[in-house]
């Protein structure tokens, strides 16, 4: 199979993954997505060697503040990392196909594991401005209208044409977050919940947000779901995170407006606790897949 209807074929994908490794000596087992203000997780690498995505055949470009645009090779807790600084999204205008054309790069770059992380709105009223919630389970909102990065031709040297989404979200790798949690006295503002995505880019309606809370959703955003849907797929281990940036309007009474600047505040407030979690998980990633 040579193409997709989107135009994103396995060969696209294989000509980005060749370009990549002949231009890094990195061969990453480890791929991490940053969201929304929470770029400050490349950071963490030591040795980085870094890509515009401008510059990396058939990638597309990240048009968001808060969204770096980069692609940043190098070693984590001694662990081969790739890290997106930025990703995609649907309202950027691009193809689902395109958006989540980078999780079949890493696979054919060898990554095993990818770690998502995004900022949500808080719909679980237990939840507070800054906790971390570990995504267990998505609903994908799109998907019921037809809108999912599988549609088209299936090309079986990514994946199974109905692959499961029961285990989307790995179970080992949960509960090594809570031990990590913890670990780091953290466990106080790290919860586990549901993640439903939408394509925004408008924020929810007070109604709409009635209605997802009501389907069993805990936190809200536009992201990763796709990404997780493409991963899986391809054989790939999950593991997600959302930072609650702000708490959902529920109430008609409320004066209070959801607003990109105070996700990327919460993403500032929250950055190093997010980066010590994510980079510890990864120091202990070999010892508790292996157990």
């Amino acid at each position: 199979m040579s193409d997709f209807i989107s135009g994103v074929s396995y060969d696209e994908c294989k000509t980005t993954a060749d370009w990549l490794l002949s231009n890094t000596q990195v061969r990453p087992i480890v791929g991490i997505v940053c969201g929304s203000g929470l770029g400050g997780l490349a950071e963490m690498i030591k040795d980085p060697q870094i890509f515009k995505y401008s510059d990396i055949p058939n990638f597309p470009r990240s048009t968001v503040h808060g969204h770096a645009g980069r692609l940043v090779f190098g070693t984590l807790k001694g662990k081969p990392c790739v890290c997106m600084q930025g990703r995609f999204h649907l309202y950027e205008g691009y193809p689902i196909q395109k958006i989540t054309l980078p999780m079949r790069v890493f696979k054919l770059m060898g990554v095993e594991t990818m770690i998502m992380t995004n900022a949500a709105g808080g719909l679980n009223q237990d939840y507070k401005v800054g906790d971390i919630m570990v995504i267990k389970d998505h609903i994908n909102m799109p998907g019921f209208a037809g809108v999912n990065p599988l549609s088209g031709p299936n090309d079986d040297r990514f994946g199974l044409r109905f692959p499961c989404m029961s285990d989307a979200y790995d179970r080992k790798l949960r509960q090594l977050a809570h031990d990590v949690a913890a670990e780091l006295s953290f466990s106080e503002f790290v919860r586990e919940g549901v993640y439903c995505v939408l394509g925004g880019p408008s924020f929810e309606t007070i109604a709409e947000c009635r209605m997802l809370h009501m389907l069993g959703a805990d936190a809200v955003g536009m992201s990763t779901v796709h990404e997780v849907i493409v991963a899986r797929h391809t054989g790939m281990r999950c593991f997600a995170l959302s930072l609650i940036s702000n708490r959902a309007v529920m109430d008609y009474d409320s004066h209070e407006k959801a607003n990109h600047e105070e996700v990327l505040e919460t993403g500032r407030l929250r950055a190093e606790q997010m980066e010590k979690l994510v980079s510890t998980i990864v120091a202990q990633l070999e010892h508790n897949i292996n157990n």
